[in-house]
């Protein structure tokens, strides 16, 4: 059996060196584990070759790639066919250790084996071996078979070649001690690569799994803001998409790679994050009196009192024969009716909405001198301070200092996403996720970006974000807005300086306000729309 000489080591090891190299630049295991199998193939001259890897419960090796340079098949792998054969159990039906397959040995025994001729090898069972050279018309005689472990031992593959060729007679020969120590150490170098993806992949599993553990907490919090971190990166990345599809214009330079993807969409993930930190009773405000119940029921209690003061006190009067009866009786309904009316109004300055009129408010703080006689016999005004604050609340249902602790969110957004070391391929999630309240005129918060300061990424989430909150129907503070109300006010802030004109233009144009409209909106709330009545758009 003819050695190599010191050139063709030389070669091998020139081939080693360089595969070393491609294996720590590849990020496709598909393609690693192709590349692989080619080298090992080339390097031992092998006719043809097997790569196995275990199986999730770690009971079956399964073909990952299958090479037969004559019988000219290729599976598995980047451009091969899909692989057919079945994979080669680890256990039996009883739970031993297969020993009879040879791939299965090698496994099992971390062990190399290097046989000369399958057809004389009585050890272990080929079978299925034979069974495939009868069918194809062809002769499988070595074998070397080396397994793949990691650092700590545990299987990563099985590398498998078969009939390596003599390059000067062109016969079938065995794999040579150099052959076998070669392809030991390109398997070695093999494990290595494959245990690192493996690992990054674990970690980036892990980091998208922490990362909705956050939204679970978000969720299970306040569910209103749990559906908003669903739709936020998801129509984020629709708009990213159609952005990267534009050939024209002034965003027709923006590209996307799979990482910058994985990247945007991490951040939309977390672009609320900060939210885990502000008290429910604000995040979930319904009415104007809300806290941790909504005190509307003390106040309904109040008018109660003095339903009931206003009836006995006429009564005492009836008794003690102070005036006409029946004029006493008109005088008690008159004034329980104008009670009733204000615990009406009450009610209805309660709920919020778009903007309360400034009569209203001077009304609040008229029923608010009323005077009653609290529980400790003390008379007091009817409405509190606090309380008046609330009722006269201007836009929704938050007071300033209220306001304050929701928009406190994005800060501790940024605070708790700055405070995480992030790879290199994900530097950009805390600028991302920390801008989506910036505007372009430099008037948001909580830093006063301008467009010129943000990134693309940042000012595109900062459209999804807003147009997810004017159509979101979940909120227990506000009705979803019509789908041509919530364009007409998004059109708006393109023009105002609020939102990213080109990308808006870019929003409208590629349809992508109907494709979540229809995939995530009430369906009542998705009405006509004539996109040249959209202000800030041109069609």
């Amino acid at each position: 059996m003819q050695e190599l000489n010191q050139t063709q080591i030389a070669q091998r090891l020139e081939q080693l060196i360089e595969l070393s190299v491609e294996l720590g630049k590849r990020h496709d295991t598909h393609a690693l584990l192709e590349r692989i199998l080619l080298v090992a193939r080339g390097m031992s001259n092998a006719d043809g070759g097997t790569l196995y890897r275990p199986s999730e419960d770690g009971r079956t090796l399964e073909f990952a790639i299958l090479y037969n340079k004559t019988l000219n098949i290729h599976q598995g792998g980047v451009g091969g066919m899909p692989v057919t054969a079945p994979g080669v159990p680890l256990y039996d039906a009883n739970g031993e250790k297969n020993l009879a397959a040879v791939a299965a040995y090698a496994a099992h025994f971390g062990l190399s084996v290097n046989i000369e001729d399958v057809y004389k090898a009585d050890v272990f069972n080929f079978s299925g071996m034979v069974k495939f050279d009868q069918m194809n018309g062809y002769h499988s005689q070595s074998f070397l078979t080396v397994p793949m472990s990691d650092h700590e031992g545990e299987l990563v593959g099985v590398l498998q070649l078969i009939n390596s060729i003599d390059s000067e007679t062109g016969q079938i020969r065995a794999f040579t001690e150099t052959d076998q120590r070669f392809i030991e150490a390109l398997a070695a170098q093999a494990a290595v690569a494959l245990t690192n993806q493996r690992l990054i992949a674990q970690l980036e599993n892990l980091l998208e799994a922490l990362v909705n553990l956050i939204n679970i907490g978000i969720d299970d919090k306040s569910p209103y803001t749990g559906r908003h971190c669903q739709f936020v990166p998801e129509l984020t990345m629709m708009l990213a998409e159609a952005v990267h599809n534009t050939a024209s214009g002034p965003m027709a330079e923006f590209r996307m790679s799979d990482a910058d993807r994985k990247e945007l969409w991490l951040a939309g993930l977390l672009h609320d994050c900060g939210k885990i930190t502000t008290p429910v009773h604000v995040v979930d405000k319904a009415s104007k009196l809300e806290t941790i119940y909504d005190r509307i029921a003390t106040v309904d209690t109040r008018f109660e009192v003095l339903l009931r003061d206003a009836e006995i006190a006429a009564l005492k009067r009836k008794l003690a024969g102070d005036g006409d009866a029946a004029a006493i009786d008109a005088e008690l309904a008159a004034q329980q009716a104008a009670l009733r009316a204000e615990r009406d109004f009450i009610r209805f300055a309660n709920v919020g909405g778009e903007a309360m009129a400034t009569a209203d408010q001077e009304r609040v703080r008229s029923i608010a001198q009323r005077r009653w006689t609290g529980p400790d016999g003390q008379a007091q005004n009817f409405l509190s301070e606090n309380e008046v604050q609330n009722l006269t609340i201007k836009y929704g249902t938050l007071t300033e200092d209220e306001r304050k602790q929701i928009n406190n969110h994005i800060s501790m957004t940024i605070k708790m996403l700055e405070a995480l070391p992030w790879p290199k391929h994900l530097k950009n999630v805390p600028e991302y996720a920390g801008g989506h309240h910036e505007r372009m005129d430099g008037k948001g918060y909580p830093r006063g970006l301008t467009r010129e300061q943000m990134s693309v990424q940042a000012r595109l989430m900062a459209i999804a974000d807003i147009f997810e909150a004017l159509t979101a129907a979940d909120r227990p503070y506000k009705k979803g807005k019509m789908l041509s109300e919530a364009l007409h006010i998004l059109g708006n802030f393109s023009l105002n300086g609020h939102i990213d004109p080109d990308l808006f233009d870019i929003f409208i144009r590629s349809k992508i306000y109907l494709q979540f409209a229809h995939k995530n909106m009430d369906q009542r709330q998705i009405d006509s729309i004539d996109e040249s009545r959209i202000p800030g758009y041109t069609p």
